[in-house]
């Protein structure tokens, strides 16, 4: 990473760049396909799906799934949402990004596609309720991921310019949205997605793993 750039703020996506969710998401899945007399699906199948959401979950769960039929993907979401923190933890270093943000009077924040009703009871399972400046979830604005605005919307409750603003995430639509917006896009190479989202996007700063990012807001010891 460029370590002659600077920002103000810094945006992450949820699953994949903040939080490792990918063993809770496969269980809630597999769950789900026992119930409709399948067989459970392999993580390594689901696992690289997860920062492109629910129904690429399921969708890779049950190819023959017709997506007009809301039943199994609203059971996945509800069977998902009774043990959302069983095995999600925050990845190596990103508690210590976090602190060392706030304590320099930084701003952070999270832009997810995943809706509220998801998002703030992990967030509160995490310890991390309140703490971030922006949240904007995928229900929060009609558009989503890679549409601009939720990064835009973000910058606002932030009050920092878009120019000023680093976008993180592992997914190609990460990358997207922060282009489409204006903001440093930064891939999370520690994801589900880093490298199909790099070869496809090559104007991208990377990111090896959380604490990479603090050259980049002048926090670097």
């Amino acid at each position: 990473m460029n370590g002659s750039l600077r920002v103000e703020a810094v945006l992450l996506d949820l699953d994949g760049t903040l939080a490792d969710t990918a063993s809770d998401l496969v269980a809630a899945a597999n769950r789900c396909l026992v119930e409709w007399g399948r067989e459970p699906a392999p993580e390594a199948l689901l696992r690289p799906q997860v920062s492109k959401g629910g129904a690429a979950i399921l969708r890779a769960a049950m190819p023959d799934w017709d997506s007009d039929d809301r039943a199994p993907l609203d059971r996945f979401l509800a069977l998902y949402r009774e043990r959302i923190c069983e095995h999600t933890r925050l990845y190596d270093g990103v508690a210590e990004l976090l602190a060392r943000i706030e304590d320099a009077g930084k701003g952070w924040g999270i832009v997810t596609n995943k809706p509220c009703w998801l998002t703030v009871p992990l967030l509160d399972a995490l310890g991390l309720r309140g703490r971030p400046g922006a949240l904007v979830c995928g229900d929060t604005l009609p558009q989503r991921k890679p549409d601009a605005a939720p990064v835009l919307h973000a910058c606002r409750e932030l009050s920092v310019r878009a120019a000023h603003t680093a976008l993180v995430g592992d997914d190609a639509r990460d990358i997207e949205a922060a282009h489409n917006a204006g903001a440093l896009a930064v891939l999370a190479d520690w994801g589900y997605g880093g490298c199909e989202a790099a070869a496809s996007h090559p104007r991208v700063a990377r990111a090896t793993r959380p604490l990479d990012l603090l050259p980049l807001l002048g926090l670097a010891s």
